[in-house]
């Protein structure tokens, strides 16, 4: 963030998606999660690109995650760097309690923009944190969050923004207050054979205040998350009618995973500042990747 204000990718993504075609359901209030896009994309010209392809693929992926969630029963959702989305209002449901994590900053912008459109959103508790130095897991408890029931936990386009070892942290916090049958869904940053694409997005970024600060190899996202106590569930290699199978290995490919609440990581997570070299090797820091390629990210 720009000088300690508000997202400004959060900004552009809302703009990107007021033309996306969504997952509809006989729940909810679409027109409210337009409205507030429409209002944080005043202003903002975003055209068509790959980043613009790549943006509605992955809103594709997070709102098939999240209403196959509700549809089974799911009755806790976590957004982690919430942005200006909301699917706590497109997809609200009378008994789901949504539980927004994001910076003060943009978050209170958030706040506000809700309060003067005049829309409610009772079924959300909004916990301010800093990813880099505040105890989430604690502010998800005194936010009422039932560690006891399964939850939902996302996070969708921060994890590019995050030092490895402060993406660790969130991940190990989010397990220790997730009971068993929950779920993660989560975009990586995934490294691809360079064709400019990548190196013309971290330029647009780090213009915007907010830099790239990790990317993975093949593999070695799903290597971090289940070191976080999060395995990422394998397909099971027999294409359907609906071509399962190549549907994940393309999600998996994109960086778009979906995981299993498994055994809880050892790892202190108030030790974010200090990654170990267990825990990032063999991962590449922003600016130490070979390819560049592939899929851009944005929050």
């Amino acid at each position: 963030m720009k000088d300690g204000g508000p997202s400004v990718t959060a900004r552009r993504v809302a703009a990107h998606r007021l033309g996306f075609t969504r997952v509809a359901t006989d729940y909810g209030d679409p027109a409210a999660d337009e409205a507030l896009a429409a209002d944080v994309a005043d202003g903002l010209v975003v055209s068509a690109s790959r980043m613009r392809d790549y943006l509605a693929a992955r809103t594709s992926f997070f709102d098939r995650t999240v209403t196959g969630a509700i549809d089974r029963g799911g009755r806790q959702i976590v957004v982690g760097a919430a942005g200006y989305d909301a699917r706590s209002l497109r997809y609200a449901k009378p008994g789901v309690r949504w539980f927004e994590v994001d910076h003060p900053a943009t978050q209170r912008d958030k706040l506000a923009r809700l309060k003067r459109l005049g829309i409610a959103a009772a079924g959300v508790r909004f916990v301010e944190a800093d990813f880099t130095r505040d105890p989430v897991a604690a502010r998800l408890r005194e936010a009422g969050l039932d560690a006891d029931a399964p939850s939902l936990f996302l996070l969708e386009g921060v994890a590019v923004y995050l030092e490895l070892a402060v993406l660790e942290s969130v991940l190990v916090q989010f397990r220790q207050v997730a009971a068993p049958g929950s779920q993660l869904a989560i975009s990586a940053s995934v490294s691809r054979p360079d064709d400019g694409n990548r190196a013309r997005f971290e330029a647009a970024v780090a213009a915007m205040g907010e830099p790239v600060r990790s990317t993975f190899e093949t593999g070695q996202a799903e290597d971090l998350l289940a070191r976080s106590g999060w395995p990422v569930a394998d397909a099971d290699g027999k294409a359907d009618a609906s071509g399962k199978a190549a549907t994940d290995e393309r999600l998996r490919s994109a960086g778009l995973l979906t995981a299993t609440a498994g055994p809880q990581s050892a790892r202190d997570p108030s030790a974010a500042s200090a990654p170990s070299s267990a825990s990032t090797s063999g991962l590449r820091p922003a600016g130490q990747s070979r390819h560049r390629g592939g899929y851009p990210d944005g929050s």
